[in-house]
């Protein structure tokens, strides 16, 4: 996916529940192969995981954006039943967008785990 949002020459948006925290190694790594961003960064957690243990909460639901986009509003809604919270985004495109953004970049060794992931698989 980081490959193909990479790629693109349209606007990009990756969302939906991705079983990985936001902190972590490979989201990280996505963002620098990808070159998307996340919105929730400098914004807070958005913890989306587990709606009905309060002392157990994770943001393991992810919204990842081409640099097309500006970000209006994110906030977490109520529960709806779902053991996961529904995110409300609203995001903009914007021409000019890109050259106020700077997506997170690669270094060699990022490049050389995103390559061996990919044999792995």
């Amino acid at each position: 996916m980081a490959d193909l949002a990479k790629a693109s020459t349209l606007p990009v948006i990756v969302l939906g529940d991705m079983n990985d925290v936001a902190w972590s190694y490979t989201t990280e790594l996505f963002l620098k192969m990808s070159g998307l961003i996340d919105p929730r960064r400098g914004r807070g957690f958005y913890n989306t995981f587990h709606a009905h243990y309060p002392f157990m909460r994770f943001p393991l639901d992810h919204a990842f954006i081409s640099t097309h986009f500006k970000l209006g509003s994110m906030k977490r809604l109520n529960n709806c039943g779902s053991d996961h919270f529904p995110i409300y985004l609203s995001i903009q495109y914007e021409e000019q967008a890109t050259q106020q953004q700077d997506p997170m970049q690669p270094d060699a060794d990022d490049i050389e785990v995103a390559a061996e992931k990919k044999e792995a698989v």
